[in-house]
Formats: structure tokens, C-alpha cells, sequence
């Protein structure tokens, strides 16, 4: 009896033994064949894990380049004084310097909209680091440039832009500083609201014209002055009067010649006899 009961014992461990090992191999052979089933798909799509390392390499780089940059530290020169409009002081390098804006002209400060372009610049600059781009110095020793404001915008074309300048064509070539004015003519801003306005430069020429007159109005003049004739060349670089229309001098003028009298000539037009082609007493 108790060698049947052993035999049965050791008959149902052997059953259960292989049946735990073909359970065993069967979990796997299934393994087996998922992960042949995943290497197939990788080698299909061209991915491996090496790739799949780079392709989240190159993303975390993307991002981290697509990251929101801080503004660089704005670097320049501080403006501590606006002299008018197109002329401001700059302290550079522990000194001052005197910058004429290139190609612009704003109204002299007695002139209308002369106050406002000084003050329109002030606004802009006054207390402000900017950066000077350097064209030439003028024949009073004074640097001669742009000025790119903190925003990157020019002030030169700003103030054109705006009305509060002139584009200085005697001095300037500058498209952009031409397509300023005319845009600003275009919407009448600034000083091109007033039908008429007047350029600096002739408004300096009047100036100086003016004061010429105002200190010959009362210059002594020849005796029989005011009935002798007289001849001028109505040209701003002529400072004599003839008094032979024939003067051979007076023959290359390309201008007007003017016929008046000797005291005209000297009180109302600020000149002097001609030396070259005076009759002989």
C-alpha cells in the first residue's frame, strides 16, 4: 500500500515538473518573438535606439536654442547736451564731443520750428546711451554722423521723417533720408504744415544778407554817388560794382546785370568799385 501511495506521489511531481517547464518555454518563446517583432518594425522605419537618442538629443538643442533671448547690453555713447536740432554732445571716452547730424537740417532756433526740433531731438536723446556712426568731420572741426537710437532707429531719418527737418541735399546723397522728406511732405507733418516754409540754409543767406545791408545802409559814399550809373552782376558771388558796362570782367558774369546808380550800389547792395576796369580821373 505505502509503495503505491510513493508511486503516485513521484508519478504527480514528474507531471507537474513538465508541465511548469513547457509552461516555462512557452512563456518564452513568446517573449522571443515580441522582441523579434519589435527589431522588425525599428529596421522597417530606419529607427534604432541610437537614432532615437539623437533625434531627443537634437530636440532638447532646438529647444534650448529656441529659448527667449535677453537683450544684449546696449552699448554707446551718453548725450549730455542737445545744442538744436541736428546738433547734439556726446561723452565719449571721458570727453565731449560735438556731433552734426549727416544730411539734416533743422530750422535755426529763431526760425519757426526751430524750438520744436530741439526739443523733438531732446526728447529722443537727452540722458540716452546711442551709437554714432562717423561719415566725416566739417570745416568747423565737428564730427559729422548718424545716430542709431537704443531702438535701432535713426534719429537723422527720424527727425526728416517727422517734419522737424530738412534732407541737406548739398551735403547728402542719401535715399533714405530723401524718401523721409518726401514722405513727410507727402502728410504736410511739422514744418510742412505752413504753405511756405523756408529752408534753414536760405534762412541763414537772408540773415547775413540783412546784416550786410543794415551796416551799409548809412556807408559814406563818392561825391556825385547818387547820379553816376553803375553796373552789377546780380550774382550772391559778386562783391563789386563797374563802371563801364563793357568791363571786361563784368562780361563773364552769367547772371543779371543790374544798372543803378553808384550810391545804390554801394548802400543798398553792399558793394565796392572795381579796381580792374576804373576810368581813369
Amino acid at each position: 500500500m505505502k509503495r503505491f501511495l510513493y508511486l503516485s506521489l513521484a508519478l504527480l511531481t514528474l507531471f507537474s515538473c513538465k508541465s511548469d517547464r513547457k509552461d516555462a518555454q512557452e512563456q518564452f518563446r513568446e517573449r522571443q518573438q515580441a522582441i523579434l517583432e519589435r527589431n522588425g518594425q525599428e529596421e522597417e522605419s530606419g529607427i534604432t535606439a541610437a537614432d532615437t537618442v539623437a533625434v531627443v538629443e537634437e530636440t532638447d538643442k532646438e529647444r534650448s536654442e529656441e529659448a527667449p533671448r535677453k537683450p544684449a547690453t546696449t552699448a554707446g555713447d551718453k548725450v549730455v547736451g542737445v545744442k538744436d536740432g541736428d546738433t547734439i554732445v556726446l561723452l565719449r571716452n571721458g570727453e565731449e564731443v560735438t556731433v552734426r547730424l549727416y544730411g539734416v537740417d533743422t530750422p535755426e532756433k529763431n526760425q519757426a520750428y526751430g524750438q520744436r526740433a530741439k526739443q523733438y531731438t531732446s526728447d529722443l536723446v537727452f540722458g540716452k546711451n546711442v551709437r554714432l556712426l562717423i561719415n566725416n568731420k566739417d570745416r568747423y572741426g565737428r564730427t559729422v554722423g548718424t545716430i542709431i537710437l537704443p531702438d535701432g532707429r535713426s534719429l537723422n531719418e527720424e527727425l526728416i521723417r517727422n517734419g522737424y527737418a530738412w534732407h541737406y541735399k548739398a551735403y547728402s546723397k542719401d535715399l533714405n533720408l530723401a524718401n523721409a522728406e518726401v514722405d513727410a511732405r507727402r502728410f504736410k507733418r511739422g514744418l510742412w504744415q505752413d504753405p511756405n516754409p523756408i529752408a534753414p540754409w536760405d534762412f541763414r543767406k537772408n540773415q547775413r544778407t540783412g546784416n550786410a545791408s543794415a551796416n551799409t545802409a548809412n556807408a559814406p559814399v563818392p561825391a556825385g554817388a547818387t547820379k553816376r550809373t553803375v553796373y552789377i552782376c546780380n550774382s550772391t558771388s559778386s562783391s563789386v560794382y563797374h563802371y563801364d558796362s563793357t568791363c571786361h570782367v563784368l562780361k563773364r558774369c552769367k547772371d543779371e546785370v543790374i544798372k543803378t546808380t553808384e550810391a545804390a550800389a554801394i548802400r543798398e547792395h553792399g558793394r565796392r568799385a572795381d579796381k580792374t576796369c576804373t576810368p581813369k580821373v
